[in-house]
């Protein structure tokens, strides 16, 4: 019996897009008069997948992860792609806070899509490969129904489908 249909649940970010958002929210700290002569920077550590914050205080650190995430929502970047940390004090008095980027499916994630999908009772077939889960089924109105049942899902990652076929 042969799989005629299939598509893949990926979590990524679009990271051009992640950069524009970022591009702009360091430009609109250098110009906005409440942040003129504080330490308010923000950074994207491209290769660790780390934001860092920084700021004179926690209100102004506040205000710098709003402005962000305000960019990120316009530039279509889902804010569940982060991993906030806690705030830390600076010995100086300022304040940072890092979130880590999530790309991919964890196995933890993959495992609980798979669990979901297969709970449906629809004749579709889940697989983990990699960092993603691949579903394929001979109907692509059951691939639909999956579609639907994990998008209204709150899984607390955002999930994309790639390669429809």
């Amino acid at each position: 019996m042969s799989k005629d249909h299939s598509f893949d649940f990926v979590s990524k970010v679009d990271l051009q897009e992640l950069r524009n958002a970022l591009s702009q929210a360091q430009k609109e700290i250098q110009t906005r008069f409440d942040f003129k002569g504080s330490s308010a920077s923000l950074q994207f550590e491209e290769s660790a997948g780390a934001i860092k914050l920084s700021a004179d205080h926690s209100m102004q650190l506040k205000s710098v992860r709003d402005l962000f995430e305000t960019k990120l929502a316009k530039r279509g970047v889902s804010l569940r792609s982060f991993s906030w940390k806690e705030p830390e004090t600076l010995p100086g008095g300022g304040m940072k806070q890092q979130a880590d980027l999530q790309q991919g499916l964890s196995s933890e994630k993959a495992k609980e899509v798979v669990k979901t999908v297969k709970g449906l009772g629809l004749k579709v077939e889940a697989r983990i490969e990699a960092d993603s889960v691949r579903v394929s089924a001979r109907q692509i109105d059951d691939l639909q129904a999956v579609i639907q049942t994990l998008r209204g899902k709150d899984l607390g990652i955002p999930l994309q489908v790639e390669n429809y076929r």
